[in-house]
């Protein structure tokens, strides 16, 4: 048996990279994963690849207060409740403080603080006791990497959310934890500094990790595997990096 076999679980942003892991991963040890994104060609082929059986899509946005209703309503009429839940949907653009715009502000503290927000709050009567909430932040909430900031307060905020979440469940039996990853190969990096800059991106983002390298979409879900398990009984309130060492020696 798996980690969390018979568990139901709700991985946001699962179309691609770190949530697309997760949830083959989650679905590995045993649970049955509720994938969400915006675009539906995406998503279609990521429960292809994840298992039908094993998998359901849910087309959405979390800045959508009615596309998370709609998320939890395919949840619940599975009448198991929701035991582990990865928010892990986010957006990231580059912008100093000079370009920052009202456009560039409210879609990235939008998807990434409001949307979490109400991603973990419209979850809650359905977490069953002992479910395990886990919040994606970044190594990017504590450093200054110029033109990020944004994104990277956003993050801040999420690790600040996650302590007080924690205090607030924890009665409950409802463990929350964050998980910080720092650069890892995803799609994220095509779109953040175009196809043509991906190579010197990558070389330049391995440059800055102690192990050398950026990581793996699997190296993530490995810890939020661990997280959502009861392996992690003892965890509560935590930041776990994922970061090979770059905010840490």
């Amino acid at each position: 048996m798996g980690l969390l076999e018979g568990k139901t679980a709700v991985v946001t942003g699962g179309s691609t990279g770190i949530g697309l892991a997760t949830a083959v991963r989650l679905v590995a040890e045993g649970a049955h994963v509720f994938v969400t994104g915006r675009r539906k060609t995406e998503l279609d082929a990521a429960v292809e690849l994840i298992g039908a059986a094993d998998a359901t899509a849910v087309v959405g946005d979390i800045a959508n207060l009615d596309d998370l209703d709609r998320l939890y309503d395919a949840v619940r009429a599975r009448g198991r409740g929701l035991d582990v839940l990865f928010a892990n949907a986010a957006a990231a653009s580059f912008a100093t403080l000079e370009q920052v715009t009202e456009d560039h502000f409210d879609q990235t503290f939008g998807v990434n603080v409001r949307g979490t927000l109400f991603t973990v709050q419209k979850a809650l009567p359905l977490l069953n006791d002992g479910a395990s909430v886990i919040i994606n932040s970044s190594v990017r909430a504590d450093d200054g990497v110029e033109a990020f900031g944004t994104y990277a307060a956003s993050k801040a905020a999420l690790r600040s959310f996650t302590r007080t979440w924690a205090n607030e469940l924890k009665g409950r039996g409802v463990r929350v934890n964050a998980v910080s990853p720092g650069p890892i190969d995803t799609p994220a990096i095509v779109g953040l500094f175009g196809e043509e800059n991906v190579a010197a991106a990558r070389a330049d983002l391995a440059a800055g990790v102690p192990m050398g390298r950026v990581g793996r979409p699997e190296e993530v879900a490995s810890v939020v595997a661990f997280l959502a398990s009861g392996q992690s009984s003892y965890v509560l309130g935590a930041n776990v990096y994922v970061d090979g060492g770059e905010n840490q020696i």
